[in-house]
């Protein structure tokens, strides 16, 4: 863990759930989850990225402090395989009880997680909107941030070869391009999408020049 962000995210999640043993347990365990040396992304600075992008955003959730819960689990368990998301909400529903989390609370949460497998949140779900955008915040990075994203999902995905990764980034990257919307908050959608979809044609633009096509049977790497 980078030394500057750990005392600020112990901060954080002690706001959330108290300084009993059992909510720091938890909150270590998940700190050592979030640091896993095979995370190149998805890594401590994400988490503290996605929390400060949900502060960003807490205006227009119902409840931000469970966004932020959620923001915690989100991506807990990630081993680049297609149930991450329903481990993490599982991790979630087990380990939040410890810290005193009512029972609503903690399903809400694992709802939360399992909504950013494919970041669509139905109409009017305002926190799982917070969440998704939150999430997906780092496609607006600086064109210089974008780029080290970039290098940081190839490194994560580092079990596909140069052509599968080219072939299933690109799939991935046109799918969402030819979505409405990148964002579901009024604030992503105004602030948000435009550089965002900038840094990704940017990125396809790269991709295609290899003229090669996605594969079948590649899912591709999640695009944030």
């Amino acid at each position: 863990m980078r030394n500057e962000e750990a005392p600020l995210l112990r901060a954080a999640w002690e706001r959330l759930v108290g300084s009993g043993p059992e909510a720091r347990a938890v909150g270590e365990e998940l700190l050592d989850r979030w640091g896993e040396p095979h995370r190149r992304h998805h890594t401590v600075r994400h988490l503290w990225q996605v929390l400060c992008a949900v502060d960003v955003l807490a205006e227009e959730a119902a409840d931000p402090d469970l966004v932020r819960l959620a923001a915690w689990f989100h991506d807990a368990v990630h081993q680049g395989s297609s149930d991450d998301e329903e481990q993490s909400a599982a991790l979630a529903l087990d380990r939040l009880p410890m810290t005193g989390t009512d029972p609503a609370r903690t399903l809400e949460v694992a709802r939360l997680v399992l909504v950013t497998r494919d970041h669509r949140p139905e109409p009017g779900d305002a926190d799982a909107a917070v969440l998704c955008d939150a999430d997906l915040s780092v496609l607006a990075g600086p064109a210089d941030e974008y780029l080290t994203y970039n290098a940081a999902v190839r490194a994560e995905y580092g079990r596909f070869s140069d052509e599968e990764f080219r072939r299933g980034r690109a799939g991935v990257l046109r799918r969402l391009l030819d979505s409405p919307h990148l964002y579901s908050t009024g604030f992503g959608r105004l602030h948000w999408e435009p550089r965002a979809r900038a840094n990704m044609s940017a990125e396809l633009e790269r991709l295609e020049a290899d003229g090669r096509s996605e594969p079948s049977g590649f899912r591709g790497p999640p695009a944030r």
